[in-house]
């Protein structure tokens, strides 16, 4: 598998575990988001226009995917350890995979709007560089955590 498709998965559990340590959670956040806006304002080069357009588009969608998936995956996590699996009836089962398949939905339908909405007020060229920062941003996340985790040892 390519690191594309794995960097979102290892991204999802390092702030799934962010979300874990609850006190210091929205503080971690907070901060992880600022940085984040700084780093793509500086990125992507904005006009004031496309700025104040874009600015409250992408922080609704940050929020939701978010809530999405930090609120629904947290009980999905929650049941998927191996005890839990194994315990679980064949209907149980069918149920929570149904439920994750909704979120998932969810999350695609979301994406889908968000992407509408950009198409509206940045240029092809534009949300194809939001897409790199996004994920130049999330692998630099990524690094600062892994020698943040180093450092302990």
């Amino acid at each position: 598998m390519k690191i594309k498709n794995i960097l979102p998965i290892i991204l999802f559990l390092v702030s799934f575990s962010f979300y874990a340590q609850n006190g210091k959670t929205d503080e971690k956040r907070e901060k992880i988001k600022a940085y984040k806006v700084s780093f793509l304002t500086t990125e992507l080069e904005l006009t004031s226009t496309e700025a104040e357009k874009f600015w409250p588009i992408y922080n609704a969608y940050d929020d939701k995917q978010f809530e999405l998936r930090h609120q629904k995956m947290k009980t999905y996590m929650r049941k998927l350890d191996d005890d839990n699996i194994n315990s679980m009836s064949e209907k149980d089962a069918v149920t929570l995979l149904s439920q994750m398949e909704s979120t998932d939905k969810e999350l695609y339908i979301l994406r889908d709007k968000y992407m509408t909405s950009l198409k509206k007020i940045l240029s092809a060229k534009k949300i194809l560089k939001l897409k790199k920062s996004e994920d130049d941003f999330n692998r630099k996340l990524l690094q600062q955590y892994r020698d943040k985790a180093a450092a302990k040892d």
